[in-house]
């Protein structure tokens, strides 16, 4: 077992020196007014410098002018180098004497506020200010002029990192909510995009679902009045009433078709009140009139249910039903003339239904097929946990298989 160990302090230093955030990028507006307040503030400086009244009078003006473009001219850049700033600001208001301190002031107030605000560095910048005062009070103490005559209890020198204190400790908090809000908007847009994504899923799923519907029930009733009109056909002139009676079918087959039609698209308009009530969707228990209809295109269909016939949820019945029919529907399609059997076993723990047949000629509709209902069949299995088989017997024929675990009653 390997044991962590505690960073040294070259890994303390460097985190600190990481940025805390993201630097916020300066736009057109925001650097025109950063230019037009550092030219403010320069031109209230130079005034100041220029006065020949004491204290400014004692002292060179060129000098204090030099002072007060170096604390005021990178003011213009405060919120692209906001440390940069502090620091320049900061080493001209050192070198202003001890009596003229409002020559660097505002711009000392304003790169503080600036450094705290915008530094993607924070700890650098409450840094510098806390190692500022520090030095600032000790040259602060050797200053011998004192204005107005009288011994301030703070040092003059001092004075404007005092104030910009209060105010770096304002601006970190009001960065911190800043951050804070931009991270909860951030986490916002995340879970409207994680809803809109989830939205959009399940509107796919009840697409493919509906899809799936659709393929099912006009796939075997079309096969089944193919076969019936294709049959009337052929004995129309020479048994006129075997012709009508395949053509009944063919018309009740349409019928039925109209109705599962009507069937599904009703669930694409439940919230119109006007609409009829539907009925249930079709299971285990309408198997009958489903192989019915699958005779009276000719073909010999046997049904078989095994065990104890019990309700079954909704979801599973409908399931079984479309793997009946389907595989019915194959049946009709690519082995017309043989003979099928549906098994329908129920089990303890699991039902399992198998649609075999004997084999036969593949009719005018096999060429249409493109293997998506059974897709769709392996699709709905899988959301009950079910699996299906299906493939060739070794006898010839075909055969399609279904198991769907049930739970325990």
């Amino acid at each position: 077992m390997t044991t962590r160990r505690a960073p040294g302090p070259l890994v303390r230093l460097r985190a600190l020196a990481e940025p805390s955030g993201p630097a916020p990028g300066p736009t057109g507006r925001g650097r025109l007014f950063d230019a037009g307040l550092a030219l403010v503030v320069l031109v209230s400086e130079i005034q100041y410098a220029a006065d020949p009244d004491p204290p400014t009078g004692r002292h060179g003006t060129a000098g204090l002018i030099c002072l007060a473009i170096l604390a005021s001219v990178p003011l213009a850049w405060r919120r692209r180098y906001p440390l940069a700033v502090l620091w320049t600001v900061l080493a001209a208001n050192m070198l202003t004497p001890g009596d003229v301190t409002r020559l660097t002031f505002y711009a000392c107030v304003i790169a503080a506020y600036s450094a705290a605000a915008y530094s993607p560095h924070r700890m650098a910048a409450t840094g510098t200010l806390v190692v500022a005062v520090l030095v600032t009070f000790t040259i602060g103490r050797s200053v011998p002029h004192t204005p107005f005559g009288v011994e301030p209890t703070v040092p003059t020198q001092y004075v404007p990192l005092l104030i910009s204190a209060p105010l770096v400790m304002t601006a970190v908090g009001l960065r911190t909510w800043k951050v804070r809000a931009a991270e909860s908007r951030m986490r916002l847009a995340e879970v409207e995009r994680r809803q809109a994504e989830a939205l959009r899923t399940a509107v796919e799923h009840e697409r493919a679902r509906i899809a799936r519907e659709l393929h099912d029930v006009v796939t075997h009733n079309v096969s089944v009045m193919v076969i019936q009109a294709g049959a009337a056909r052929k004995i129309m002139a020479s048994s006129p009433e075997l012709a009508r009676e395949a053509l009944l079918s063919v018309e009740a087959g349409g019928r039925t078709a109209m109705g599962e039609l009507r069937q599904v698209m009703g669930l694409l308009t439940m919230d119109d009140p006007e609409d009829p009530e539907l009925e249930p969707q079709p299971g285990l228990a309408r198997l009958g009139p489903l192989i019915d209809r699958t005779r009276g295109t000719g073909t010999a269909v046997e049904l078989s249910v095994r065990g104890t016939v019990r309700p079954l949820p909704g979801g599973v019945e409908l399931t079984a039903y479309r793997v009946v029919q389907e595989a019915l529907t194959n049946t009709l399609k690519h082995a017309a003339g043989s003979r099928a059997d549906v098994r329908v076993d129920y089990g303890e723990d699991e039902l399992r239904v198998e649609v075999s047949d004997s084999g036969g000629t593949p009719g005018p509709a096999a060429a249409t097929g493109n293997g998506r209902g059974l897709i769709g069949l392996r699709e709905r299995l899988a959301v009950y946990g079910g699996t299906l088989d299906n493939g060739p017997r070794p006898l010839g024929g075909y055969r399609v298989r279904a198991l769907i675990p049930l739970e325990r009653t």
